[in-house]
């Protein structure tokens, strides 16, 4: 290659955005950040770059299109006058450690979608563990309710505690009279609105309908065999440091859920755990 093609004569600041794919703007932008120096102007009053200004101009573009804030980029020159190069190297380890980050981000995403798309909006949007429990349940058999009920416990209790609930929901699922009961207890306790007094004789019916219905459904649960999943998911819970899940009351529980609970309904939730203290 000839030398006259490695050392251009000068040029202005024109034909150097053209050269760089960017505009003489662009360039002016540059040296009001420090990050190209400004050449002095000559007998014409016309500022023109040379070949180094070419290839710093041209790192910069690189640089920039692959994501690096403009910042970053004067730091990095910065510390390459300083120091030979090693600003640029450092500049560009950490771009490729965040672009790999944002891989990771992209494919977690990708994952998402992808499982909200062959499990359904609400169902994808629930973790492995939890859905691993609704695998194999009829065609429609699980009611939307359920689902957005989940979604609300693994916000609040974890994926773990997800899991659980979706025990519950699963054999509810199979077991068509257990279901009816259950519809009718939940109403029940909707009523105990602030309308109704704490010693009023439903707050304790209902209280008793409820640890009727639990364990019945326990038992239920002890014959579907998924009783001892639960109980591996409290180990799991245990051992990792978490609060176990049998410890927490159902007042608790309804303490941290996101719903104004009337003192009728609260009473109605202490008198059935009560009941099953002293079962």
């Amino acid at each position: 290659m000839p030398s006259s093609f490695r050392t251009p004569r000068q040029v202005k600041i024109g034909d150097l955005a053209a050269i760089a794919g960017t505009t003489p703007r662009a360039i002016r932008h540059y040296h009001e950040i420090g990050l190209l120096p400004e050449p002095e102007r000559g007998a014409d009053d016309r500022r023109r770059y040379g070949y180094e200004d070419m290839i710093r101009l041209l790192w910069i573009r690189r640089m920039a299109d692959a994501g690096i804030a403009l910042d970053d980029i004067r730091a990095a020159f910065t510390t390459a006058d300083a120091d030979s190069g090693d600003g640029i190297a450092d500049t560009l380890e950490r771009l490729a450690e965040t672009l790999a980050e944002q891989e990771a981000e992209l494919r977690r995403q990708r994952t998402a979608v992808r499982r909200m798309r062959t499990e359904g909006s609400r169902m994808g949007l629930l973790s492995d563990v939890v859905t691993e429990r609704l695998k194999g349940l009829p065609e429609d058999s699980l009611r939307q309710a359920d689902l957005d009920s989940l979604l609300v416990t693994e916000r609040i209790f974890g994926p773990l505690g997800a899991a659980v609930q979706a025990t519950r929901f699963a054999v509810l699922a199979t077991h068509p009279a257990l279901r009816a009961d259950s519809d009718r207890i939940d109403a029940a306790e909707e009523a105990l609105d602030d309308s109704v007094a704490v010693d009023d004789p439903r707050v304790a019916q209902v209280a008793a309908e409820r640890h009727a219905f639990e364990n019945a459904l326990h038992a239920a649960i002890e014959e579907s065999g998924l009783d001892k999943a639960d109980d591996a998911l409290f180990d799991t819970w245990d051992s990792a440091g978490g609060r176990e899940a049998g410890s927490m009351s159902a007042v608790e529980a309804a303490g941290k859920m996101p719903y104004d609970f009337s003192p009728a309904r609260l009473r109605c939730m202490e008198l059935a755990a009560e009941l099953s203290a002293q079962a």
